[in-house]
C-alpha cells in the first residue's frame, strides 16, 4: 500500500492520467467546494465535462466545473484558445440558471477564429493515418498561430484599433493558404467576422484580465486554488502519443506554464485514473478491445464524447501507460473513476507490460511505429457482482471499508503499480457518489 500523507494544502492540480475522459469533471466540481479559485490552464472547446448535480446534467466545454459551486472565482488560464462565441453561449446557458459568474478570462489567452476551424478539419485528412483525429473545433491551427506569433490575444480584442490591424492581417494569411494551399473554395465574410468579434469583445470585456497575478495575488492571501485540466496525459503534445495528440501540454508542467504560477507553489497533484481505458479518435491503444465486452462497458459507462459525441474506444487497464503518466506528473494521490462499470465481469484483465517482438516492454515507447506493433500481456484480477446504484449508497455511508473485497484487492494493486495512494473512489456520476479515504 502506498504511504499516505497529510492531505492538507492550498493549491491543487487535478489531470487526467490517461487519454482523457476519465471523469476529472467530477472529480474537480466535487473539490470545488473546498477551494476559492478554480483554474483551467489549457485547451479549448475540443474538451468536455459532463456534470451531473442533484440529477440536473450539466455539459461545460470552456468554463471550468467549478462554476457549479457558488462564491468561487473562475479562471481562464493564458494556456487556453478560446472561442468567443462558444463562450458566450456557455455564460447565457449558466446565467439562465440563475448562476452568477464571478470570472476571470487571461488578456493573454489566444482567440479561435472561423478559419481556424475551416484548417482544422482540412490539415486533419490531409494527414490521413498520422492525423490527430480532431474534434474539428479550430484548436490546432490557433496554437499554431500562436507559436509562429500570429496569433490574436483576448488584450487584442479588447481595443478596437489593434484588433483591426492583426485581424487585417491573420485574415489575409487563413485566406490564402486557404485558397492556395488547400486549393479551398471558402466562404468567410472578412467584415461580418470583424463585427461580430467586436461584439463579442465589448461583452467579454468585464471578464477579460490578468489571471496570473490575480491567483498569485490570492495565493498570497491564503486562498485555495484548484487548477483544472483539460483532455489527459496521453494527448500532450510533447509526451503523449505524438502525433495522435492534441496542441497543448496536458500535464502537470502545463498547469504552471499555463496559469503563470511557479511549480515550487503547487502543494498536490491528483491524477485522475479510470479503471479502464478508453478514449477518442485515432492512435494506437494498446490494450484495446472490441465485441461484447467493449460494448458492455461503453453502453453502462456511457462512452460516448462530451464535445463531440463520438463512441469512445474501449481497453483494459494499461499499467505501462499509467506508470508512465507518474513519472511525467509526479501525482501526489490518485482518484479512480467508473470502477463501479466493471461490476458483473467474472475476471478482470490488466497490462502488466508489453510485448515488442520477443522484447518485454515496461516502459512507454516514444516510436510511433514501437507503439503500433505493442502486444499487451495481462494478468487477470478476480471480479465483483453488479452492485446497484442503492448498494454503493449503502456503502458510501460506511466508507471505503464496506467496498466488496475483490474491488479492494484491484485498488490497491492501482496504488501499488503506481506507488501513489488512492484518496477518492468514484462509484457513480453523481457528486455524492464519491468516497474519500
Amino acid at each position: 500500500m502506498a504511504k499516505r500523507k497529510i492531505k492538507k494544502w492550498q493549491t491543487m492540480i487535478i489531470l487526467g492520467s490517461q487519454w482523457g475522459d476519465e471523469g476529472k469533471g467530477k472529480i474537480a466540481d466535487y473539490y470545488g467546494n473546498l477551494t476559492d479559485y478554480v483554474v483551467r490552464f489549457q485547451g479549448g472547446n475540443n474538451a468536455g465535462h459532463t456534470l451531473v448535480v442533484e440529477g440536473e446534467v450539466y455539459k461545460l466545454h470552456l468554463i471550468p466545473s467549478g462554476v457549479l459551486h457558488e462564491d468561487k472565482v473562475i479562471c481562464l488560464g493564458n494556456g487556453m484558445v478560446i472561442d468567443p462565441e462558444i463562450l458566450l453561449t456557455e455564460i447565457d446557458n449558466l446565467e439562465a440558471k440563475g448562476m452568477k459568474l464571478n470570472m476571470l478570462i487571461s488578456e493573454r489567452a489566444h482567440i479561435i477564429f472561423p478559419f481556424h476551424i475551416l484548417m482544422d478539419g482540412m490539415i486533419d485528412e490531409y494527414k490521413g493515418e498520422l492525423g490527430a483525429g480532431t474534434t474539428r473545433r479550430g484548436i490546432g491551427p490557433c496554437y499554431a498561430d500562436k507559436a509562429e506569433r500570429s496569433g490574436i490575444r483576448m488584450i487584442d480584442l479588447m481595443d478596437k484599433n489593434i484588433f483591426k490591424e492583426k485581424f487585417d492581417k491573420l485574415f489575409e494569411l487563413k485566406k490564402l493558404t486557404l485558397e492556395k494551399l488547400y486549393k479551398a473554395d471558402i466562404d468567410l465574410n472578412k467584415k461580418q467576422i470583424l463585427k461580430n468579434y467586436l461584439e463579442f469583445g465589448e461583452r467579454l470585456k468585464p471578464y477579460v484580465g490578468d489571471v496570473s497575478l490575480a491567483i498569485n495575488d490570492a495565493m498570497d492571501k491564503g486562498k485555495k486554488i484548484m487548477f483544472e485540466g483539460a483532455q489527459g496525459t496521453m494527448l500532450d503534445n510533447d509526451f503523449g502519443a505524438y502525433p495522435h495528440t492534441t496542441s497543448s501540454n496536458t500535464t502537470a508542467g502545463g498547469a504552471c506554464v499555463g496559469a503563470g504560477v511557479s511549480p515550487t507553489k503547487i502543494d498536490r497533484i491528483l491524477g485522475v485514473v479510470k479503471a479502464y481505458t478508453s478514449r477518442v479518435g485515432d492512435s494506437p491503444l494498446p490494450t484495446e478491445i472490441f465485441g461484447k465486452k467493449a460494448q458492455y462497458l461503453q453502453d453502462r459507462g456511457q462512452e460516448f464524447g462530451t464535445t463531440t459525441a463520438r463512441p469512445r474506444r474501449i481497453g483494459w487497464l494499461d499499467f505501462v501507460q499509467l506508470r508512465y503518466a507518474q513519472r511525467i506528473n509526479g501525482f501526489t494521490g490518485l482518484a479512480v473513476t467508473k470502477i463501479d462499470i466493471l461490476g458483473g465481469i467474472k475476471n478482470i484483465p490488466i497490462c502488466t507490460h508489453y510485448k515488442y517482438g520477443n522484447k518485454k516492454m515496461t516502459e512507454l515507447p516514444s516510436s510511433l511505429e514501437e507503439l503500433r506493433k505493442c502486444k499487451p500481456v495481462y494478468t487477470n484480477m478476480p471480479g465483483w457482482k453488479n452492485l446497484t446504484e442503492d448498494d454503493f449508497k449503502a456503502i458510501i455511508k460506511k466508507g471505503y471499508a464496506a467496498l466488496p473485497p475483490n474491488m479492494k484487492k484491484y485498488l490497491k494493486r492501482i496504488e501499488d503499480e503506481m506507488g501513489v495512494p488512492i484518496d477518492m473512489v468514484s462509484v457513480g456520476p453523481d457528486r455524492k457518489m464519491t468516497i474519500e479515504i
